[in-house]
């Protein structure tokens, strides 16, 4: 095997960055199953998620507040007005909860139903030998 630089790689070298590799491939999806390990996709998602609910919010406000100042005369009274409603927008989206769901987006798997850890689909380590008959 040869490397990036073209320098050689015994058989044991390469097998040792091979069976390093595995282990690392296995704990990166033992992370993603206990839930420690957030991907890319999925942090998209949750923040494409806040960002729409941030700007329906928002983009609601003028016909919300438009009944509300339309009699005012005063300034700060039309100030203090629209700096509730925008703190109240901002006190709603500081709770807001994206609907994003690591297991239905197959990020995560399902727990067992006898309540154990869930199990990886991809089997790890060298396959058995099969004896032959």
């Amino acid at each position: 095997m040869m490397l990036a630089g073209g320098a050689a790689l015994s058989y044991d070298e390469a097998r040792t960055r091979k069976v390093a590799a595995e282990a690392e491939i296995a704990e990166l999806e033992l992370a993603r199953i206990r839930g420690t390990l957030c991907l890319t996709d999925d942090v998209v998602k949750a923040w494409e998620s806040v960002l729409h609910a941030c700007r329906a919010k928002f983009l609601a406000m003028p016909s919300k507040l438009a009944a509300n100042v339309a009699h005012e005369t005063d300034i700060s009274v039309i100030k203090d007005v629209i700096e509730s409603q925008v703190r109240e927008a901002l006190a709603e989206l500081a709770n807001y909860q994206p609907s994003v769901d690591p297991v239905a987006t197959g990020t995560v798997q399902a727990a067992e139903p006898d309540g154990g850890e869930p199990k990886p689909n991809k089997k790890m380590g060298r396959p058995r030998k099969v004896d032959k008959l």
